[in-house]
């Protein structure tokens, strides 16, 4: 499923100001970049090269967040980005969240470094920051509403002919019970299955489950992924730090559990 508005409203703000600055520099960034892939090797994360001080060092920690492999790389980002980050945004104002930002990606980029000092593949991308913006969501708004776009429904899902067949049948038996018992019309019956809501708590765990299995075998393993499962958990865990960068009126209201 893939996370694509989040339908609840701004309570400080309507205009997610730094959200919108972040989606800009990572959009020029892939342009001014281009092909270049040796670019990536200057201002992406190389563990090796960092463990043994060599390359861009920290810098690297920022820089590699406005790096991404390709149009569709920097696109689920920044959608991921514009779902999440925009409430989070709301409660902390614009540079705070920057800073929160930036923090989680500069976790995000230690746990990835820890986890695979050997390796010689620059890490790039946002998506670690983003986990921690997810976090920070999950926290402070987990009953938000989040429309997503889910395609499974009679798509092959599985490896097996067998398998795929079932799910085909049991997708049509599901899909004409619903429309039958659903007091809406084909229409709104078919954008209510590609595109239902679903509470906050549900996509951000979805994902953030995901991912635990797959660290753990590029752990044990000792297998190079050409995706960060170890950069997305600890930017997740940089989330944490959500609380420190809240508006005094927004920590004040969560403390008392009123609504943010």
């Amino acid at each position: 499923m893939f996370p694509i508005n989040d339908i609840e409203k701004n309570r400080y703000t309507s205009l997610p100001f730094m959200t919108l600055a972040i989606i800009l520099v990572n959009v020029l960034s892939l342009v001014a970049v281009g092909e270049d892939v040796g670019t990536y090797y200057v201002l992406g994360t190389t563990p090796s090269l960092v463990i043994n001080q060599q390359g861009g060092g920290a810098v690297t920690a920022v820089t590699h967040m406005f790096l991404h492999g390709g149009p569709f790389h920097l696109l689920g980002n920044m959608l991921a980005l514009w779902v999440f980050g925009r409430r989070v945004e709301d409660v902390c104002g614009p540079w705070r969240f920057l800073t929160f930002y930036l923090v989680c990606g500069f976790m995000a980029d230690i746990i990835a470094v820890i986890t695979r000092m050997q390796s010689t593949v620059p890490g790039i991308g946002a998506s670690g920051a983003l986990y921690g913006v997810m976090a920070a969501y999950l926290m402070l708004f987990p009953k938000g509403r989040i429309r997503i776009l889910f395609l499974f429904w009679f798509l092959p899902v599985f490896n097996m002919s067998y398998l795929n067949g079932l799910w085909l049948i049991i997708s049509l038996i599901f899909w004409a019970s619903y429309i039958l018992t659903a007091d809406k019309g084909l229409i709104q019956s078919a954008l209510s299955l590609y595109f239902p809501v679903l509470r906050a708590y549900l996509v951000i765990l979805y994902f953030v489950l995901l991912e635990i299995p797959r660290a753990l075998q590029v752990l044990v393993f000792d297998i190079e992924a050409s995706v960060g499962h170890w950069a997305h958990l600890g930017g997740f865990f940089g989330g944490l730090f959500i609380f420190f960068f809240l508006r005094s009126d927004a920590f004040h209201r969560y403390r008392n559990e009123l609504p943010l």
